[in-house]
């Protein structure tokens, strides 16, 4: 593809598309599910002439959804759900070889991200993919104009979603929005292995702390929080759990976690991960009681579940120890250590999640984009589930390209379960 015939973009550097082609092909050995729908929709055209914008982190697992969308038919532009999280060989290898729009660079500032989000916007898209709401938010109150247009949209993260039936409830949402993150094959494999092993990876990538011995404070424990606290037991770690669900609470003491209050847990955890979805959820009060070295890092959406102007206030002075290290020092004489700038570690000093789990989170963002396109007709303007056939449906390609096989029901077996009137 020459320079002449480029889609627009914005990335950092189009001589990195080599090393992004390649890593991009490297994931896309792992997502046999993804691959499946790809050649499907390379051959049928579901979203044939689509205008796709998608707001989500831009990893080679998404280059690779971005590439099935492509070839079933749709006109994509991509732009970044996260300033951190942007691979920028990646994004040049999109563009340059795949012929795909992408907006984002990684470390990109505020008012560039939301410029990269007006540029995907301009697109005039008829399908939201988002990772967060920031698209589908932006639409609603700045872009109003668009709405006319929209067939749909689909929400990646339960923080996203959060804000969407937020908007539901209060009637202002304007056009239905699949919630793939409720999905089982994703986040009871996403949000859990994902999320917990690709957490691991960027406290480690960013301080090569030996986490065996250390007191480990999970913040939240849904389903992203049991992955984290799960892997963090695996290296050695002595796992603290800190919640304000009673129900979450007890599943944690029966899994064989420590739980306390975090005015507790503050005082005796070596590393903190927030993984809740609040904001908040690290305070003032907690960084007070912090012993000396203690390192804060979150692993939910946005960078507000850490209290980073609190911890400025009660600092004298902040500057980096590593890359993505930035060391605070207290006026109590302590330091503090926030990795990331409080960002999701995963991906701003790691890779994020690995590609065989993404595999399941994309295929189902493909078919609920063909579902909306087939039936947006009849649903309403609120969130709604991955449809029950697409989620078995992956689950089953997923098995089948791990070579494992399962039972069936017999005739009777069904029979028996379908009927009221045989019991003991």
């Amino acid at each position: 593809m020459t320079n002449n015939s480029l889609p627009k973009h914005d990335v950092k550097d189009l001589s990195l598309a080599p090393k992004g082609k390649k890593r991009i092909l490297w994931a896309g050995r792992s997502m046999p599910v993804l691959e499946q729908i790809r050649k499907r929709f390379l051959q049928e055209k579901p979203l044939q002439n689509l205008r796709i914008s998608a707001c989500l982190h831009v990893t080679t697992e998404t280059a690779n959804l971005m590439i099935a969308m492509r070839d079933g038919g749709a006109n994509v532009i991509l732009c970044a759900s996260n300033p951190l999280s942007t691979q920028d060989d990646v994004a040049a290898s999109l563009v340059k070889d795949y012929g795909i729009a992408v907006y984002a660079i990684k470390g990109e500032d505020n008012s560039t991200y939301y410029s990269h989000i007006t540029s995907a916007l301009d697109h005039k898209p008829q399908i939201s993919m988002d990772d967060g709401a920031d698209l589908v938010s932006t639409i609603h109150s700045k872009r109003t104009e668009l709405l006319s247009e929209i067939i749909g949209g689909t929400e990646e993260t339960t923080t996203g979603v959060i804000r969407l039936r937020s908007m539901a409830k209060e009637g202002v949402l304007k056009f239905p929005i699949i919630s793939v993150n409720d999905a089982d094959t994703k986040h009871l494999f996403d949000n859990r292995y994902g999320t917990g092993q690709s957490t691991l990876d960027g406290i480690i990538r960013a301080t090569n702390l030996l986490l065996a011995g250390l007191n480990v404070v999970v913040i939240g424990y849904g389903w992203c929080g049991r992955g984290v606290a799960n892997r963090a037991r695996g290296l050695g770690a002595k796992v603290i759990v800190t919640e304000v669900d009673p129900t979450r609470a007890i599943e944690a003491v029966m899994d064989g976690f420590q739980v306390m209050p975090m005015s507790e847990a503050a005082k005796i955890g070596d590393i903190f991960i927030t993984v809740t979805g609040n904001k908040g959820v690290l305070r003032s009060e907690h960084f007070s009681e912090m012993k000396d070295g203690a390192v804060i890092c979150n692993s939910g959406h946005f960078n507000v579940e850490i209290d980073i102007p609190a911890l400025e206030e009660l600092s004298e002075t902040h500057e980096p120890a590593r890359e993505y290290v930035e060391q605070y020092s207290l006026k109590n004489g302590r330091k503090v250590f926030l990795l990331g700038e409080g960002r999701l570690i995963n991906l701003s000093s790691a890779e994020g999640h690995p590609a065989s789990v993404m595999d399941m989170s994309f295929a189902n963002q493909a078919l609920s984009a063909e579902y909306l396109t087939s039936n947006h007709a009849k649903l309403s303007s609120k969130v709604i589930p991955v449809p029950f056939e697409i989620d078995k449906e992956i689950a089953r390609l997923k098995l089948f390209s791990m070579g494992c096989k399962i039972d069936e029901l017999t005739t009777e077996q069904r029979t028996y379960l379908e009927s009221w009137d045989e019991g003991t």
